[in-house]
């Protein structure tokens, strides 16, 4: 399964503004959370799920996910290709990731936030995996 984004869209009028994403089906997301990033500079870097799968939404801001699918969870190739994908909160669009992919996260505007949803419970079962921030080379 590779990542997909699903698109959201918005409409206004004299009322305001409706961001939407009706593609997007939230059955089996267990656990929800926001991402605030203390700077653009800040990049959140490797983390992924060998069975677990993520959505990410920004409702505020841009953010540019990188992903990498892994080949090995106990002494990947440091060479992987990566993903790259730019997320704006106007439209509401979700990136889908799969299980078997490690992120990097990092805000493109000041007090830009990324909600998080996830399909297992916190502890529910082990499968975090980190890796450290130059560990891929790029």
């Amino acid at each position: 399964m590779n990542p997909t984004v699903i698109k959201g869209n918005h409409h206004q009028d004299e009322r305001g503004i409706i961001r939407f994403n009706n593609g997007f089906d939230v059955l089996g997301i267990k656990r929800v959370y926001l991402i605030e990033n203390a700077d653009v500079g800040f990049i959140r870097a490797w983390q992924g799920h060998q069975v677990e799968q993520r959505w990410f939404s920004p409702v505020k801001g841009v953010f540019k996910i990188k992903l990498i699918k892994i080949d090995h969870w106990d002494k990947p190739s440091p060479e992987l290709p990566i993903l790259e994908f730019t997320l704006y909160s106007e439209n509401l669009d979700v990136l889908h990731v799969p299980p078997g992919f490690v992120t990097s996260i990092q805000a493109s505007e000041d007090n830009s936030r990324l909600m998080v949803f996830a399909d297992y419970q916190l502890g529910e079962i082990q499968d975090e995996y980190r890796f450290p921030k130059d560990y891929f080379k790029f």
